[in-house]
């Protein structure tokens, strides 16, 4: 997930798509040049550990957004998949019941 939103700040789509599960990976990524993301909080991870093959991570992700001058924060509950050691975003995870 760090790595993931790392790429966001620096502009790095071809990275995005590289970790991103082939089973809902677009064909491309078109990043908002007015967004520049500032800060990553992890606010829950569920599974995710060496034995695990799926997992979430709940976080809250601080941008600016320069076209209308203001902060804002993106929150998702993403799903990852393991596969050949490497963790791979799914796409958002359902709500916990």
């Amino acid at each position: 997930m760090r790595s993931r939103f790392s790429a966001f700040a620096v502009g790095d789509s071809a990275y995005l798509l590289a970790t991103w599960h082939r089973s809902t990976r677009p064909a491309s990524v078109q990043l908002d040049p007015d967004l520049e993301w500032q800060r990553l909080e992890i606010l829950e991870v569920t599974a995710g550990a060496e034995a695990d093959a799926e997992g979430t991570v709940t976080f809250d992700a601080h941008f600016w957004d320069a076209a209308r001058h203001q902060r804002g924060l993106q929150r998702e509950r993403s799903a990852f998949r393991r596969e050949g050691g490497r963790w791979l975003y799914v796409g958002p995870a359902p709500a916990k019941q």
